[in-house]
């Protein structure tokens, strides 16, 4: 059958990692088949060299390969000379990248003393968008990009004369006016910033680049990159591509939602340096990114897998897969959560549960509902053949290789399934390449137009949290990003209790936006353009408004993406000055430099306001 994967990887089926163009950053390389390289970003004020160097420090130590610094001006440009030497005197010769944003001018200083830059194509020349309608003509529209040319190619042959990597890096929170004009907010217009960079490398023949392309919307991020690369290939290029879900936030929802945004692209095998964004100590970061990365070391030894690719979903754009509802399972209905009981009872667990309830019970043999009625788990064999459970609602557990020999010595399984009613599957993988196995059997199911509703079920034996947290996350949150599967089921044997099991599977959901069960806090994680406490912050915001489950609330250091992020957000809290804050009904501003101390006060006033404020319990 012919091969429709559009394109945006070599395969859907074998894991490999994709062999990109070969980057030189100072004395680390990047892209090719070396190993991923992680870095994060310090949040010091660049112009303190000791509190900045100590800062790269622990991060290198943590295991970074290169760290970022922001750079706002000159200032702040001239003084990463001090901070490189003082590297250098401590024995620290990992490269360090400038962070520019708006300053042009800081970017001409900061390649005296950096290997890397980082311009965002949506403020490095243009005018950042306002968020009002602007119109462009086609001439408008072509002179704004002779004269992006003009000023950028200088730049390029200064990087170039030196041999300084640069990072054309683009933020759904940070387009232009231009861009906006005619693609909107969306991953075309993402794409479109960063080829139009691009294009006026290749004309001046310079190819040490890295790409990056973020959101803190897990699927637009993961379409986004795709459609980045599908893109590239289509151009004739092959840049390395850095990954990250920006602003992921912290703790158990900042990590589920970075494995499971990166963990979807690294399971295709694009990446080649990644960075976890999280609003906590910045080598924290590091760690968690090591562990990420890991999962894919030994990937490529997985079991072959094989399916129809004309079923192939188009993976630059969201649509759930169409099933017949059964029940409060499939169709257009939530996805829901199947809770395994492992050694606890029903009863036992009305006194522990916490948080968010599933819908359904797994004890290993049966399914029940919240009213305690019992459903039948069945074989392949006891569904085609074992007439006592036809016309009642019951799940069949199964995994792709076995119903591949099982349909050969018993083709007819097409057929019952075509016709089905009453049944939901309950879809397996013991492959190493989980996410590939069963994305391959859902093409299966497609191709022969197999509409029953899928749990999607993986078991585990891990006693550390963190490391469930992020096999779980990887294997099964790409599925949900590209609309399959219509609940989820995980299971351990290990020192793994029912609630964190339970509340991982709700947290995969939110993350991959298949469904809302409580309040989302985005959150960046802070820098030198950062002039209040972002940690401190955050907590208090959580402490006051995490009882509002329908609502996304934003916590953003400065307006570099922090206006822009509003669009995926209810409300939003963005650093505005020394002290101050701007507050943001979506991307309506709302109150302007609000003080920190009275800020959270104001935006409850706000959310009250608009009608969507409930005390808490």
């Amino acid at each position: 059958m012919k091969n429709q994967n559009f394109e945006f990887v070599d395969s859907l089926l074998r894991f490999k990692r994709q062999e990109t163009a070969i980057v030189k950053i100072g004395m680390i390389t990047l892209g090719g088949r070396y190993p991923i390289r992680l870095q994060s970003m310090t949040d010091t004020d660049t112009k303190d060299t000791e509190k900045s160097v100590d800062q790269v420090i622990k991060i290198i130590d943590a295991g970074a390969d290169f760290v970022r610094l922001t750079v706002q001006g000159t200032r702040e440009a001239e003084n990463l000379k001090n901070i490189r030497a003082e590297l250098d005197r401590k024995g620290y010769p990992n490269p360090l990248v400038a962070d520019i944003h708006f300053n042009p001018s800081a970017a001409d200083i900061a390649i005296k003393y950096v290997r890397k830059v980082r311009i965002n194509p949506g403020n490095f020349y243009d005018k950042r968008a306002n968020f009002e309608h602007v119109l462009y003509t086609n001439e408008e529209y072509r002179k704004e990009l002779v004269s992006i040319e003009e000023r950028f190619v200088p730049f390029i042959r200064e990087c170039k004369e030196r041999g300084t990597a640069l990072r054309i890096g683009a933020n759904q929170g940070s387009l232009s006016d231009r861009i906006m004009s005619r693609y909107g907010d969306t991953s075309a217009g993402i794409v479109e910033s960063v080829m139009e960079f691009l294009r006026i490398c290749k004309r001046e023949d310079y190819h040490n680049i890295v790409i990056s392309i973020k959101s803190s919307n897990t699927r637009t991020m993961v379409y986004t990159v795709r459609l980045m690369n599908h893109q590239m290939r289509k151009e004739d290029m092959n840049y390395p591509f850095h990954i990250g879900v920006t602003e992921a936030g912290e703790g158990e929802d900042g990590r589920i939602k970075s494995a499971v945004g990166s963990g979807a692209l690294l399971a295709d095998g694009i990446g080649d340096t990644i960075r976890v964004s999280l609003t906590e100590d910045p080598a924290a970061e590091i760690v968690f990114a090591r562990k990420l990365v890991d999962l894919f070391n030994d990937r490529e030894n997985h079991a072959p897998i094989t399916a129809p690719l004309v079923a192939q979903t188009n993976p630059f754009e969201y649509e759930r897969r169409s099933t017949r509802p059964v029940h409060d399972i499939g169709g257009k209905k939530p996805a829901v959560v199947v809770g395994s009981l492992n050694k606890y009872t029903r009863e036992e667990i009305r006194t522990l549960n916490s948080g968010a309830e599933p819908e359904y019970f797994f004890d290993g043999k049966v399914i029940t509902d919240r009213n305690s009625k019992s459903y039948p788990v069945l074989t392949l064999e006891d569904y085609l053949f074992n007439d006592n459970y036809t016309g009642q609602m019951r799940f069949v557990r199964v995994k792709k290789r076995e119903y591949d020999i099982f349909k050969k010595e018993n083709p007819e399984i097409v057929e019952k399934l075509k016709r089905e009613r009453k049944a939901i599957l309950i879809m397996e993988s013991d492959n190493l390449n989980c996410f590939a196995e069963m994305r391959a059997f859902f093409m299966e199911l497609d191709a022969h137009i197999c509409k029953c509703p899928v749990i999607l079920h993986r078991g585990y034996t891990e006693n550390n949290y963190e490391d469930l947290l992020l096999k779980a996350s990887t294997d099964l949150g790409g599925l949900f990003i590209d609309g399959y599967g219509d609940g989820i089921l995980l299971s351990n044997q290990g020192n793994i209790g029912y609630n964190e099991l339970k509340n991982l599977a709700f947290g995969i959901l939110q993350a991959s936006r298949m469904r809302v069960t409580k309040t989302e806090f985005i959150s960046c994680p802070g820098c030198g353009r950062t002039l209040f406490n972002i940690r401190e912050t955050l907590s208090d915001i959580k402490g006051n408004f995490n009882h509002l489950k329908n609502l996304k609330i934003g916590v953003m250091g400065c307006v570099v993406n922090g206006p822009g992020e509003m669009g995926d957000i209810d409300y939003g809290y963005v650093g505005s000055g020394k002290g101050k804050v701007n507050l943001y009904k979506g991307q309506k501003l709302i109150k302007r430099h609000v003080n920190t101390e009275d800020a959270v006060e104001e935006l409850k006033q706000i959310i009250m306001e608009y009608g969507e404020w409930k005390s808490p319990n």
